[in-house]
């Protein structure tokens, strides 16, 4: 299982919202539907098969070129734990444990 960080943000649309564009890649990625996705007030995460998340990353910086956005700044932080499943939840758990 393999947790996918991604931030996907236009540049040179001529205003300072955002929020268009990122709703349409979130959308993108629930619409696959191969990973859980979990939107966030930065980055939103991925869960799912490196594969599957690598993939959806990629349709989710394609959908700001389809929507026209000359300049895309896409940041990704990918953690691919192969020695025991990791989940969204169960790294949550983890630290709420110890608080």
């Amino acid at each position: 299982m393999a947790l996918l960080a991604i931030s996907v943000a236009p540049g040179g649309t001529g205003g300072t919202s955002v929020s268009d564009y990122v709703a349409k890649a979130i959308q993108v990625a629930r619409d696959d539907g191969r990973v859980n996705v979990e939107l966030g007030p930065m980055f939103s995460t991925l869960e799912g098969s490196f594969e599957d998340v690598w993939d959806v990353a990629r349709k989710m910086h394609q959908s700001l070129v389809d929507q026209g956005a000359p300049r895309i700044a896409t940041v990704i932080k990918i953690d691919d734990r192969r020695d025991k499943e990791s989940t969204m939840a169960s790294k949550l758990d983890a630290v709420n444990r110890k608080l």
